[in-house]
């Protein structure tokens, strides 16, 4: 299955960059991911990943097109996480339900990630990606009457 174009473009960034470099670029996605917006930290919103070792909250919002936007809450001291928060941020948003729904669950293997990130992390982000598509699908069902 094809990536969304801007996803194929940082998995691509990433395979090709030594491991200095991938480490900057997390660091880099952690300091760009803006933080949700305050009525979803405040109304409980924000789901929980459980399978990541750090506090890792995301939702998902869906639009009338069916284009995602998706909304992170990440701590700063966890950059890894956060900066993976970053990538989803930038190389999903805008993407519409299908799309996401067809990105493998280990899609950043193909970025050599592991280079720079633990195997329990490694983990947490297949979790993370997994919950976003199970919060789509769930938006996606049609409501009861």
């Amino acid at each position: 299955m094809p990536l969304p174009e801007r996803l194929q473009r940082l998995v691509d960034l990433f395979a090709s960059s030594p491991k200095q470099i991938k480490i900057a670029a997390m660091v880099d996605y952690a300091d760009r991911l803006p933080d949700p917006p305050a009525e979803l930290v405040k109304d409980g919103g924000l789901e929980r990943v459980h399978e990541c070792q750090t506090p890792f909250f995301v939702t998902s919002r869906v639009d009338s097109e069916h284009r995602v936007t998706l909304y992170f809450g990440v701590p700063r001291e966890a950059p890894t996480m956060r900066g993976y928060a970053g990538i989803l941020a930038e190389g999903l948003n805008g993407s519409t339900v299908d799309e996401i729904l067809e990105v493998p669950d280990t899609f950043y293997l193909g970025m050599g990630i592991e280079e720079v990130v633990s195997p329990l992390r490694l983990r947490g982000m297949a979790a993370i990606l997994a919950r976003i598509k199970d919060q789509l699908r769930r938006a996606e069902q049609p409501a009861a009457v």
